[in-house]
């Protein structure tokens, strides 16, 4: 069983879980958990967000997660109606697919996720992992939406039935524009569900108008794994 942190509504309305035991030498298991207005008042089974940050969230404390994308909005957004789960990547490391499988498989058994309506997100460092997460199991995803990442052309058509929605910024200088291009491109060469915006005017940062847009979450609720 995972141990809880649970922090003060007026905080946080967040919690911090951290496993009982250690994945490897190098990752903990921390991870951030949002459970929406009503989760303890039914059985019923929730629609999910898996969020992965970027390199400068990584680390052994799960609330600096916080500082942008999902897990910001949602401590503004008292009516939020997902589950979050946000897993925190160790410094200094690349995110592994191998310790998000732990943590997918650990939140799936601990929370009452609709697993049809399981989503995936994530921005920068966190939108390479998106990419590649879905790519290596794209039968858990009832949609995908990465910000400026980049992932290998070569696989995207394993994705091609998970609808997508990838963002970027025009001016991007830490990841290129022509990364999200080439996976675009190459979902709607095999016939992939994607859409594509390209802010015109932003740099790296393409995540606050993304996360702040209402339409990111209606289109989430819209797609169902079948």
């Amino acid at each position: 069983m995972p141990t809880k942190k649970t922090n003060s509504p007026q905080s946080s309305r967040q919690t911090v879980v951290t496993f009982n035991k250690e994945i490897n030498k190098h990752f903990h298991g921390n991870y951030l958990l949002y459970l929406p207005p009503g989760y303890s008042e039914s059985d019923a089974l929730w629609p999910t967000i898996f969020f992965l940050h970027g390199s400068g969230e990584r680390g052994r404390d799960p609330k600096i997660v916080k500082r942008h994308g999902i897990p910001k909005i949602v401590d503004k957004k008292p009516y939020f109606q997902f589950i979050v789960i946000s897993p925190q990547c160790p410094a200094n490391r690349w995110w592994s697919l191998e310790n998000l499988d732990v943590v997918f498989e650990e939140v799936t058994t601990q929370y009452r996720i609709d697993p049809k309506r399981i989503y995936l997100t994530g921005l920068s460092m966190g939108g390479y992992a998106s990419w590649a997460w879905a790519i290596e199991h794209p039968q858990r995803f009832a949609a995908l939406a990465p910000v400026c990442g980049a992932g290998n052309p070569l696989e995207a058509c394993k994705i091609k039935n998970v609808p997508t929605w990838v963002f970027h910024g025009a001016k991007d200088k830490t990841v290129p524009l022509h990364k999200s291009e080439e996976m675009v491109a190459a979902l709607k060469a095999c016939g992939g569900k994607v859409k594509f915006t390209v802010y015109p005017d932003a740099g790296h940062d393409s995540w606050t108008k993304t996360y702040d847009n209402p339409k990111l979450y209606e289109w989430f609720l819209k797609q169902t794994r079948q």
